[in-house]
């Protein structure tokens, strides 16, 4: 039984009827490379049964203190059943990527059922039109709840679940006997030893905080270090309230032409390429819009405070740092620039103040005030608008760079499924993969109801950038001319 931590409770406690705080993905396959050519849903049930035992968190639920008196637990749900949460389904003909598109997203409309485990797979037959693959392959739409997972354990609990070798090993399910649930007055009484334990878990952070403020205070007589501002972030389309209905669409990049890119600005990441491709496409989008902030637009930034050396894919750890999209700057080359600049900034100040560190004050706030500033926080935008503290969230999750196969099929591509919320409907996932990286936008039908020419205005805003930041052919030497005759 384990206890969720403050930041994991929080996407539970700021759930509404037109926010489902799950994240996902959407997975393409090539099932040619199943012996025999083809899989049956019998199969995959029984591929996944066998898998179970390396990611316990699937066949666990929610067990909520009474009266949300302490942060709820994670316990093993005695009445598991796999297909439940498993489930078969086909697009019609001609089975091609905007009618992929459109089911993933409505499939990420439905939110998930708090009272089972907090997942769902979807397995998707009948893409035949998809460019690039052959007939007959499939994809698999997942949903993960926040709470559960993190985007770097999501990608630890999906590689669980695929092979490194082609070939159908399907393997025998290991024995499992649920734990039994603990009851209200266990959990109550669990609450109460936390609240003892309480003053002496501050004592020793705010201990840890001596070092981190003199960090702090030293890094302003650094030059890698700027004094943090206050920006005004403008406010978008994308920063009103959610209708509950998703667009999902995404775009392919070969990873090599991307850090060519980066190599043209020293210091560059392949995080600050991405987020000045998605400064592009934004300013050319709203453009076309006619509703272009006259400031830069901001993204916020997941980073993982993750250890190395963390065992089991679960839980949230991360913190999130302030980023410029350049939407303001019409040279992509400059806008590059400014990009780098920004996020440069930012983690100096996080790396002055700790990492770990930032995470640590928030189990200080007890659950029955965190649910409570949650639900409050939402009736206040729905009241009225609030200046934004961001426009847009921009994830970078990276993943295995070489082939990886569910049941014997080849995984083609990856689409990393973020979530909307009201004040922030739009979510960009970027994922690397196997020497590809592709970038998913996940918004709302009625701030973006066009999202193919959103994913259009990326494919302009990487040629512009590519162009900017292309190098100077080198100058070809004269040939030798032969000496005349007398």
């Amino acid at each position: 039984m384990e206890q969720l931590s403050p930041l994991d409770a929080s996407f539970l406690f700021s759930e509404n009827e037109r926010v489902a705080n799950h994240i996902g993905g959407l997975y393409i396959y090539d099932q040619s490379t199943v012996p025999g050519g083809a899989l049956r849903f019998r199969q995959i049930l029984r591929y996944l049964e066998a898998r179970l035992h390396k990611t316990p968190r699937l066949r666990q639920k929610l067990a909520r203190v009474p009266l949300d008196l302490d942060y709820p637990y994670w316990v093993d749900d005695s009445r598991f059943d796999i297909e439940y949460h498993v489930r078969h389904l086909a697009l019609p003909k001609p089975g091609d990527w905007r009618q992929l598109c459109i089911l993933a997203s409505r499939l990420h409309d439905r939110p998930l059922d708090l009272h089972r485990p907090l997942w769902a797979l979807y397995v998707i037959e009948g893409l035949d039109n998809v460019e690039g693959l052959p007939p007959d392959s499939f994809a698999i739409v997942t949903k993960l709840h926040h709470a559960a997972l993190d985007g770097v354990s999501a990608v630890s609990t999906n590689t669980s679940l695929h092979e490194t070798e082609p070939g159908l090993r399907i393997g025998q399910a290991l024995p499992w006997t649920p734990e039994p649930e603990p009851s209200p007055l266990d959990l109550l009484f669990r609450a109460h030893l936390n609240y003892l334990a309480q003053p002496f878990r501050l004592l020793n952070t705010l201990a840890e905080s001596v070092p981190a403020q003199t960090r702090f205070l030293a890094s302003f007589g650094e030059e890698s270090f700027t004094s943090p501002r206050s920006v005004a972030v403008p406010r978008t389309r994308f920063n009103r309230d959610t209708s509950g209905r998703r667009v999902i669409n995404g775009i392919s990049y070969d990873l090599p032409a991307l850090r060519r890119i980066k190599e043209a600005l020293p210091g560059a990441t392949v995080n600050d390429v991405m987020l000045a491709l998605t400064g592009g496409a934004l300013r050319r989008y709203l453009k076309a819009k006619n509703d272009l902030p006259d400031e830069a637009m901001v993204a916020l930034v997941p980073v993982s405070v993750r250890s190395p050396d963390a065992e089991g894919p679960t839980g949230n750890e991360v913190i999130a740092m302030l980023a410029s999209l350049g939407t303001d700057e019409a040279d992509p080359r400059r806008r590059l620039e400014a990009v780098h600049t920004s996020t440069f900034s930012s983690k100096a100040l996080t790396n002055a103040i700790g990492t770990r560190l930032l995470t640590d004050y928030q189990q200080f706030l007890p659950a029955a005030t965190s649910g409570m500033f949650s639900r409050f926080f939402a009736q206040m935008r729905q009241a009225g608008p609030a200046a934004p503290a961001f426009n847009t969230v921009l994830t970078n999750v990276p993943g295995p760079q070489h082939p990886l196969f569910f049941c014997g099929a080849r995984l083609v591509n990856q689409y990393g499924l973020g979530m909307i919320q009201d004040g922030v409907g739009l979510f960009h996932t970027v994922f690397s993969y196997d020497g590809k990286l592709t970038l998913t936008a996940v918004s709302d039908r009625e701030m973006m109801p066009d999202p193919e020419f959103y994913m259009s205005c990326f494919r302009d805003s990487f040629e512009e950038l590519r162009a900017a930041t292309r190098p100077a052919p080198r100058p070809r030497p004269k040939a030798a001319t032969a000496p005349a005759r007398a």
